[in-house]
């Protein structure tokens, strides 16, 4: 059975992909599906070939004490749901990572504050988390972890890889990691802390009229923030918006649907597509707060889940234009199954498309302006840029956040002509 609106999270359940390396409470609570554990599958004749193999290691195989049969039994279960191509999504929890997932309620992290995804056998980051330890130590998204305090991670999965990494508050762990945009590796040092993640901030840029909304997730109440922030970036003199949705991991599809109305008057917000490809339409909610003001929309490889929608969602009604990068590309529901043993299957049952039949599973949304970030390069979130003044942010590494003013006309053009602009250009 599917779970509440309320109660789905996009994507990523924000409980593997989006582990914040630490652990995360409170996020991921629907009502487990269940089947009857007589029920049976008429077994496929390609069976006869696995129950050969499984016989001929038990007889043959040289390290008798590797055959363990639950650890085949998972490793089989693990290799099955990997052909079906929904990496990072589509997953196995053994019984005691399923315990730690139902008993989420604290709605607290605790870890160095990323989020990973297993990309080519490695831990990749995803979205380091805005004030986190990892941000501070210079951890950036893309970074390739290599090592965990030494431990080499290739091939180890998401909860293995995490399980190294996160720890209890005010300890040390050091990453061994890979920068593809420098083709740097370095070793970092992080004191892991408490992750604290407030849903959205919001200042005015200094010497413009242009709003930046940061969101960091689509977590609830998200859309009291939205209106709140937009109420306030109005009366402090804002006539156009940015709309930050880098590393944005995703979050709860209510609070997509209800922040994406705040800016858009009619239509959808979403379409779900079953396996059967039928297809059923979200729309927008009326009573906007934020209809007719211009605005563009950031994003990265850090975008995923609802701010892929978010973001998707926006371009196809042509609200405002994309800049950035491509996003993640994630793009499946999640339903839970309780199995026999304390375990927990994580099955992909439909896919999100945009309003305009956009696949964005294993596809992502392209800006419609792309410009990458600088090697090494900060991203200028609402706490940094406030205190900056305007000729600072126009010094700013952020090319992704200077293209975006100049599309809002708030700073000069930082065309060819601009030596600043032809050095940033370089490192694309």
């Amino acid at each position: 059975m599917k779970y509440s609106i309320k109660t789905i999270i996009i994507v990523t359940s924000l409980f593997s992909l989006i582990f914040i390396l630490g652990f995360m409470v409170g996020r991921f609570t629907p009502t487990p599906a269940t089947v009857n554990a007589q029920t049976t599958v008429e077994q496929p004749p390609e069976f006869v070939v696995f129950w050969e193999v499984w016989q001929y290691a038990h007889q043959y195989y040289i390290d008798q004490d590797k055959l363990v049969t639950k650890n085949l039994v998972y490793g089989a279960i693990n290799g099955l749901l990997q052909v079906l191509g929904d990496e990072g999504h589509t997953r196995f929890l053994p019984p005691q990572d399923a315990a730690a997932q139902k008993e989420s309620i604290s709605g607290k992290f605790y870890g160095i504050g990323a989020t990973v995804n297993i990309i080519d056998d490695f831990p990749t980051v995803l979205t380091p988390i805005a004030g986190s330890p990892a941000e501070a130590a210079g951890i950036l998204a893309g970074d390739v972890i290599l090592k965990v305090n030494g431990t080499e991670v290739k091939g180890f999965s998401i909860t293995d890889a995490v399980n190294l990494i996160r720890g209890d508050e005010g300890t040390e762990v050091t990453l061994t990691i890979f920068r593809p945009k420098n083709e740097k590796q370095m070793d970092i040092s992080i004191i892991r802390g408490e992750i604290k993640l407030p849903a959205a901030t919001w200042t005015l840029v200094p010497e413009t009229k242009v709003g930046l909304i940061l969101m960091s997730q689509f977590s609830a109440n998200l859309d009291e923030n939205i209106v709140q922030a937009v109420k306030e970036l109005k009366e402090a003199g804002a006539e156009s918006l940015i709309l930050d949705v880098r590393n944005n991991p995703g979050g709860l599809l209510d609070q997509c649907i209800r922040v994406s109305s705040q800016f858009l008057k009619d239509g959808n917000v979403l379409l779900e597509e079953d396996p059967q490809h039928n297809r059923k339409q979200y729309q927008v909610i009326p009573g906007g707060v934020a209809l007719d003001i211009p605005l563009v929309i950031l994003t990265n490889l850090g975008s995923a889940s609802a701010a892929e929608i978010f973001a998707g969602a926006l371009q196809d009604q042509k609200r405002g234009k994309v800049i950035g990068e491509k996003t993640f590309g994630t793009g499946t529901v999640l339903q839970p199954f309780d199995l026999s043993d304390g375990s927990t299957l994580l099955l992909g049952v439909s896919q999100w498309l945009t309003p305009q039949g956009r696949l964005i599973r294993q596809k992502g949304i392209e800006p419609d302006i792309a410009v990458s970030l600088p090697a090494d390069a900060r991203i200028l979130f609402p706490g940094v840029i406030k205190d900056m003044t305007k000729a600072e942010i126009m010094k700013s590494q952020d090319t992704q956040m200077l293209r975006a003013l100049e599309e809002l006309n708030a700073i000069p053009s930082m065309g060819p002509q601009n030596s600043h602009w032809q050095e940033l250009q370089l490192v694309k």
